[in-house]
């Protein structure tokens, strides 16, 4: 891609107990304090906490979601790095990856 913005953003999505997502993917959508985030490859950097609601990310045509609540997120414009609680997910030992 031109003008030095990354053609795929990497997401890393960790809880206290495990590695969730470790994806280079096209988008990432996530629930921040203030509202719903969509992050694409070359977001400037930000810092933000994150609320309760579904993190989802997209690579190519597939879709993934799964509950968050609460935690960091830093993005990059290569790169978000997610620091969270999971919802029912991470108790179920189900991963959605």
């Amino acid at each position: 891609m031109s003008d030095g913005i990354p053609a795929r953003i990497h997401l890393k999505v960790v809880t206290p107990r495990r590695l969730l997502v470790e994806a280079d993917v096209d988008a990432v959508s996530l629930p921040s304090l203030e509202g719903e985030i969509g992050v694409l490859p070359g977001h400037r950097p930000l810092f933000v906490g994150i609320g309760r609601g579904k993190l989802t990310y997209r690579a190519g045509r597939d879709e993934e979601s799964f509950a968050i609540q609460g935690g960091y997120a830093q993005v990059q414009p290569e790169k978000v790095v997610v620091m969270t609680e999971v919802g029912e997910d991470d108790d179920s030992g189900n991963s959605p990856a």
